[in-house]
């Protein structure tokens, strides 16, 4: 099995946080739709067997039409084999999902909305420039909730000036609008955003790691109560609404990417398109890929597996780590793991290395620690 990421490299506005790749002009999309459809004949050998997730990214996916939306899954499913009930995943922005919009949507082989609501407060969506407003936020679930039953919604905590209390009123909101799934993230500020240039003149204050770590406590306490699953430390769904999509990718399973910046990986290397609209275009009408691509080592794979396995409930199995890389990255595994492990970060359950609830939010700084850096 595996899946197709799809980039839609254009938005309304710029986030002040975000570092995707993006246009805010959407003069080419027509040929954009084009030159993805082309890209995806152009990869057709790539994948093997099914395909069982199909995921629109981006970007603001939901910019598109119906009609786009037709086009891009009909080369898909004429081009590979489509698993029986796969995954069709579109992201939303909550101002672009009018009740019309909804209805296209709903009539189309999407199956599932992944909405980027980041929060229900009017500070903080001004705060990070998003499009929608809080009215806007509450009507399009309410509106979607209607026409689909597979619904995911982004939020946002660790955000300057954002009190313990009006997390917990954005946590209960999503809960009490019977969400299926959510998705939660910490606020990063990355590099040549516009976020990083306010905080360096002193017009947003910094974020704060604590208090990132303090949001992300109660995140935990609340869903666990709701009964919601922590299946990857960003992720939580009520059984058996995991994101099909996010679980492959945690497991390490090949995926697809298409658009400009899309990433690929089959297990042995990975590959990144080109992060230029115009320049990605002309290649593909040419019949040239615009990607980079790059052979993984054993280290680079072992990494990569501890890193994507050590966010998961799973965790990192002791046993796949010496059948896959063998006794030199085992006993490695073994020895770094000791600190943690006494420290009560991390534990060891029948086969597996799992964070604990004290761990979870410094699993990707425990994952750096079990990095093999030399062999």
């Amino acid at each position: 099995m595996a899946g197709i990421y799809i980039h839609i490299p254009f938005c309304k506005q710029a986030c002040h946080y975000c570092d995707f790749h993006f246009s805010t002009s959407l003069k080419k999309r027509d040929k954009m739709v084009d030159a993805i459809c082309k890209e995806i004949v152009l990869r057709k050998c790539e994948i093997d067997g099914e395909i069982a997730t199909i995921y629109f990214g981006g970007g603001t996916p939901s910019l598109l039409t119906n009609v786009e939306v037709d086009k891009i899954l009909s080369t898909v499913y004429s081009t590979f084999q489509i698993s029986e009930n796969p995954e069709i995943t579109l992201e939303a922005n909550p101002d672009d999902l009018t009740k019309a919009k909804i209805l296209e949507f709903s009539n189309s082989a999407i199956n599932r909305l992944s909405i980027g609501v980041q929060s229900f407060f009017e500070h903080d969506l001004k705060l990070m420039n998003r499009a929608h407003n809080q009215t806007e936020a509450l009507e399009c679930i309410v509106l979607a909730k209607k026409h689909f039953e597979n619904i995911s919604i982004d939020l946002i905590y660790g955000i300057p000036e954002m009190s313990s209390e009006q997390w917990i009123a954005n946590i209960e909101k999503a809960l009490s609008l019977n969400i299926p799934h959510l998705s939660c993230y910490a606020l990063t500020v990355e590099p040549k955003t516009a976020l990083e240039q306010f905080i360096k003149k002193g017009i947003v204050p910094p974020v704060e790691d604590d208090v990132a770590q303090e949001h992300h406590a109660i995140l935990i306490e609340m869903t666990e109560a709701a009964g919601y699953d922590n299946y990857e430390f960003s992720n939580f769904c009520k059984p058996g609404w995991e994101s099909k999509n996010n679980t492959a990718y945690w497991q390490g399973k090949p995926y697809l990417g298409v658009g400009p910046s899309g990433h690929s990986y089959d297990g042995n290397q990975r590959s990144w398109n080109i992060s230029n609209n115009p320049i990605y275009i002309k290649k593909i009408n040419d019949g040239e890929l615009p990607l980079e691509r790059e052979v993984l080592s054993t280290r680079d794979k072992y990494n990569e597996y501890v890193m994507t396995r050590l966010r998961t409930t799973n965790g990192i199995s002791l046993k796949e780590i010496n059948e896959n890389f063998g006794l030199i990255f085992s006993e490695y595994l073994s020895k770094q793991m000791i600190q943690h492990i006494d420290s009560g970060l991390l534990c060891v359950k029948m086969d597996a290395i799992i964070v604990t609830k004290k761990g979870k939010f410094l699993s990707d700084g425990i994952a750096a620690d079990l990095f093999m850096i030399n062999i």
